[in-house]
């Protein structure tokens, strides 16, 4: 049986990414496996964004996320860090302030992943300041779409506001953390929901393994 053709990449600016991921993997995932995450990749983000001039660069960088989760599916069930996915409805607020927050105050402990089941055109105004106040950093922040590699992937799954939408799954731990969302708030109430945002965050690890 003749081997499957490798998917069609939507811009051919891609290629020089689709090869450094395959490079990555190589032994694991086949280049068909690795172009054809990279283009569904690239499709979603052009869907929703709002801004396209980056969408090459950050397609790659979902993939690798993509990949990465899925190598932890396929692996040892229970192996490496704790993985906490951060969900809300356009992931372009809460899940990011919560996951920048979470990856500052883990230092390495924990990977972080963060995802919209509706993802907005762009990051909310005043996240990436209340982050940096915070020391934390969201300057590479963008929102993606819940895929189903990163949701298998997860240990712990955080809901913020995305309802009947959120993603259910057998085996994961469930939390609910009703935060109001910054969208069009003012920096000061934005401040205020970064506050309120990080004392669970900070409990949350607190009762994570120390390795």
């Amino acid at each position: 049986m003749s081997a499957a053709p490798t998917p069609a990449l939507p811009d051919e600016r891609l290629a020089a990414g689709a090869a450094r991921l395959a490079t990555r993997h190589a032994g694991r995932f086949s280049a068909e496996t690795v172009t054809g995450r990279l283009a569904d990749s690239y499709r979603s983000l052009t869907e929703t964004a709002s801004v396209t001039a980056h969408l090459v660069v950050l397609s790659e960088r979902f993939t690798a996320e993509r990949l990465d989760a899925l190598a932890h599916v396929q692996g040892t069930p229970g192996s490496g860090p704790v993985r906490v996915l951060f969900v809300c409805s356009h992931n372009a607020g809460r899940s990011q302030l919560a996951a920048a927050l979470l990856q500052h105050r883990a230092d390495g402990r924990v990977t972080v992943s963060s995802a919209g089941t509706h993802p907005g055109p762009g990051i909310e105004p005043h996240i990436a300041q209340v982050l940096t106040e915070a020391g934390a950093d969201a300057a590479d922040a963008f929102p993606k779409p819940l895929t189903d590699e990163v949701v298998q992937a997860a240990d712990i799954v955080i809901a913020m506001g995305c309802g009947d939408a959120c993603p259910v799954m057998s085996g994961r731990r469930y939390l609910d953390w009703p935060v109001p969302d910054p969208d069009g708030a003012p920096i000061a109430v934005v401040r205020a929901i970064r506050d309120d945002i990080d004392r669970p965050v900070t409990d949350l690890l607190a009762g994570l393994p120390s390795a």
